[in-house]
C-alpha cells in the first residue's frame, strides 16, 4: 500500500507539473523510489496511472460532499462551505495549469480527456448529486434531478472564474465570494423547502 501511494503521489506531481504526454513512467518510478516494473505491476499502463492520480487529487474535494464532514448549521451555511471548497480547489495554480495541459493534450489524444472527465469531474458531480439527493430525502430540498442540480450549483459558483483563470486573468477573491453568495441564494430559491 505504501508503494502504491508513493507511486500515485509521484505520478500526480509529474502529471500536474508536466502534463500527461511529457510525464514519464521512468521518472515517476524514480520519484516514488520503486522500479518501473513495480509501476506497471500496480497500474498496467500510463493511462491507468493517470486515472489513479486524478482520482486521488479529487478525493480532497470529495470529502466536502460527505454529510458527516459538512459544517453544522443552516442549509445556506453548508452550501457556502461546499461552494468555497469547490472554488478553492479549482483555483489552485497547479489545478489551473493541469486543466490547461489536459485541454491541450486532449486535442491530440481524446482518450486522455475522457479519462480525466471520468476520474475527476464526473465522479465529483456524482458525489455532489448523492449529497443533494440525501438532503432531498431528508426533506431539506425539492429536487427531481440531483445530477442537474449539482451541475447548476457548481456552474453558478464558478461563474466565469474557470475561464478567466485559464487565460491568466488575476484572481478576484471578492468576486468569487459574490459568485458563491449568489449561487447559494439562487439555489435556495429554486430548490430549498426552507433555507434559513
Amino acid at each position: 500500500m505504501a508503494k502504491y501511494e508513493a507511486i500515485v503521489a509521484a505520478a500526480g506531481q509529474q502529471f500536474f507539473d508536466r502534463g500527461f504526454a511529457a510525464a514519464s513512467i521512468e521518472q515517476i518510478a524514480a520519484d516514488a523510489g520503486v522500479s518501473k516494473v513495480t509501476v506497471y505491476n500496480h497500474f498496467g499502463d500510463k493511462r491507468a496511472l493517470f486515472v489513479a492520480a486524478v482520482e486521488s487529487e479529487c478525493e480532497r474535494l470529495r470529502g466536502h460532499f460527505d454529510i458527516g464532514d459538512l459544517p453544522r448549521g443552516s442549509l445556506r451555511t453548508r452550501l457556502h462551505a461546499i461552494g468555497e471548497a469547490m472554488v478553492a480547489f479549482l483555483s489552485r495554480p497547479e489545478m489551473v495549469q493541469f486543466d490547461r495541459r489536459i485541454a491541450a493534450e486532449t486535442e491530440h489524444e481524446p482518450e486522455v480527456g475522457a479519462a480525466f472527465l471520468a476520474a475527476g469531474p464526473h465522479r465529483m458531480r456524482q458525489a455532489f448529486a448523492g449529497l443533494l439527493k440525501a438532503m432531498a430525502d431528508a426533506g431539506e430540498l425539492r429536487i427531481q434531478d440531483p445530477v442537474l442540480a449539482a451541475e447548476q450549483f457548481a456552474s453558478m459558483c464558478k461563474g466565469m472564474g474557470d475561464l478567466e483563470r485559464r487565460f491568466a486573468f488575476p484572481a478576484d477573491p471578492e468576486l468569487d465570494r459574490r459568485r458563491i453568495d449568489g449561487a447559494v441564494e439562487v439555489f435556495c430559491l429554486a430548490y430549498a423547502k426552507d433555507c434559513d
